[in-house]
């Protein structure tokens, strides 16, 4: 039996999957926002679940950001108030036992390779299209972390071949501007829209207007498009996965998956790609499984 723990924005989810990966227990609660109200929490659901499901032999968590491989503090976290925490020690603390933590967007795509979207594919590229922008690679069904534990963070670069009218991009709250997360996440979604129509509708709301055909929102829906495909163009000319696994909650939009090829394919560095661009499988549940495999990875 392995647990995970999604350690999510709005929610934090724990699960424990047997040996044959099979869930064995799920417990959603709303994140209190505070960080020792979170330890306890996530004590509290670790106890929860082995009460349900039976002792476990790892405890493994999905968390916005990573803990640094150097001071082992958290860097890079949207929940900003992780950041300069020593998260992982006072959960090992409150729980008695050790943990493993990873970027949310690693443990997706661990997930989705060990028996998911991309369990045939020697190299994997996993996508979080969320509230912020993320992602994971995996070769040969290893998580590729880097020497600095930075690997694949796709939402801290450069919007790639940005036009006139693109640079030099939003502000990112990582301090620098243009970051694919202010792009290509549902909020920077959200946000081209606003600026472009002066509507303040949610990501959803924009989709459905598009599909009604209200001009603006079709438009918000070409440029993202387009910018999504540039941006996993630019993996491809990197690491060349065959699959791209996308997560998070405008992977659920359909209109991506028949028209993203086209635009990658155009600005690949090569005279033909074939690779796919494909659902996570496990949807929302792919952090809480792929957190339950950090022992495994």
């Amino acid at each position: 039996m392995r647990i995970g723990i999604d350690f999510g924005g709005t929610k934090i989810e724990a699960a424990a999957l047997d040996a044959a990966g099979a869930f064995a227990a799920r417990i959603r609660q709303p994140n209190p926002g505070s960080y020792d109200a979170a330890i306890r929490l996530v004590a509290d659901l670790v106890a929860r679940v082995e009460a349900e499901a039976g002792p476990a032999q790892s405890v493994g968590l999905a968390i916005p950001g990573s803990p640094s491989p150097r001071t082992g503090l958290i860097r890079n976290a949207n929940s900003t108030y992780l950041n300069g925490a020593r998260f992982g020690a006072d959960l090992q603390a409150a729980l008695g036992r050790p943990v493993r933590l990873a970027n949310d967007a690693n443990c997706l795509a661990l997930s989705e390779a060990a028996d998911g979207a991309g369990a045939d594919a020697a190299i994997l590229f996993g996508v979080i299209l969320g509230t912020g922008c993320g992602g994971g690679l995996i070769i040969d069904g290893r998580l590729v972390d880097g020497a600095h534990a930075v690997a694949a963070e796709i939402g801290h670069i450069s919007l790639p071949w940005p036009s006139a009218e693109e640079a030099p991009g939003p502000a990112c709250w990582c301090g620098l501007r243009g970051c694919l997360e202010t792009w290509i996440s549902g909020t920077g979604f959200q946000r081209d829209h606003r600026e472009t129509t002066g509507r303040n509708w949610t990501a959803q709301a924009v989709i459905e207007a598009a599909r009604a055909g209200d001009a603006g929102a079709t438009d918000a829906l070409d440029r993202y498009i387009d910018r999504l495909g540039r941006a996993l163009a630019m993996v491809v000319n990197l690491a060349d996965p065959e699959v791209f696994v996308l997560g998070g909650g405008m992977s659920n939009v359909g209109e991506l998956y028949d028209r993203l090829p086209a635009v990658v394919a155009r600005h690949v560095f090569s005279d033909h790609w074939e690779g796919r661009i494909v659902p996570a499988t496990w949807g929302d549940s792919s952090g809480v499984r792929g957190a339950a495999r950090l022992w495994d990875a």
